[in-house]
């Protein structure tokens, strides 16, 4: 069945939403070539002198260090997490899976702020505020919903004979998982990652409530940098993150591409 042709109104209305979203991201990037002191456009010349100060700065480098090692950690226990609880919605196909799967969701539904709030509470007692583990585990459970998601979906288009086919020539469940199913949904365990990876990586507001000195993630430093001066620093940082973003959004539609083959 062919598609229906966009009409003039239709596509200027895709171009300018796509213009009011992209126009304000690519003002960071003449603002991280400034070469002032102080969130400013370029008015001498280009420079790159703030990249270069992102780059020797320690407070700069350790926000950036602590993130990536959060982001690493959380992802892997969403994806450990999300995966099994998406396999075994899968395997047991009954109406009270549809609601172990809405639960698995709840991070997306409820607001950060109402979250962030008890978990404050619930941190305090288990002495988990402003530790490493405890936003680390804050993150990973904030991120299963995406690796749900795409797993499932991975999972709806897997062909149960395959399943059937191993179990009937004699191997284990474990097996089954190990060398027929689990390769078959890889690129949405690796979607999901990516996703995973992006919310612990950009996440602030359960930081701001649950964390203060001892973990200082770069979303933090970027807050209280607002907060305290106007450091070009940070336009640089956020291009850097822009760009990480969009090249991880890359592999993920690379990923995207290779299932549906």
């Amino acid at each position: 069945m062919g598609g229906y042709a966009s009409g003039p109104f239709a596509r200027t209305v895709a171009w300018a939403t796509v213009i009011y979203l992209v126009l304000p991201i690519s003002i960071v990037i003449p603002v991280s070539l400034t070469d002032r002191r102080y969130l400013s456009l370029p008015e001498e010349g280009l420079s790159f002198q703030h990249y270069a100060n992102l780059l020797t700065s320690e407070a700069w480098l350790g926000a950036i260090w602590q993130s990536l090692w959060i982001a690493i950690a959380s992802t892997l226990i969403a994806v450990a997490a999300g995966t099994l609880c998406a396999i075994g919605c899968w395997r047991l196909g009954r109406r009270s899976t549809e609601l172990v799967r809405a639960m698995m969701l709840l991070p997306l539904i409820i607001p950060s702020i109402v979250y962030a709030v008890g978990l404050y509470r619930w941190f305090g007692m288990l002495d988990l505020l402003d530790r490493f583990m405890g936003v680390t585990l804050a993150h990973g459970v904030t991120g299963i919903p995406y690796v749900v998601i795409t797993v499932s979906t991975a999972l709806a288009a897997f062909d149960p004979r395959l399943e059937q086919a191993a179990r009937g020539m004699g191997a284990s469940l474990l097996q089954t998982l190990r060398w027929v199913i689990l390769p078959r949904i890889m690129p949405g365990i690796a979607s999901g990652a990516i996703f995973a990876f992006i919310h612990s990586w950009d996440e602030l507001v359960l930081v701001l409530f649950i964390a203060s000195r001892q973990v200082f993630t770069l979303p933090r430093k970027i807050w209280d940098g607002v907060n305290e001066n106007l450091d070009p620093s940070m336009a640089a940082v956020a291009v850097l993150l822009i760009l990480l973003t969009i090249l991880l959004l890359m592999l993920d539609g690379a990923l995207r591409a290779r299932r549906d083959r």
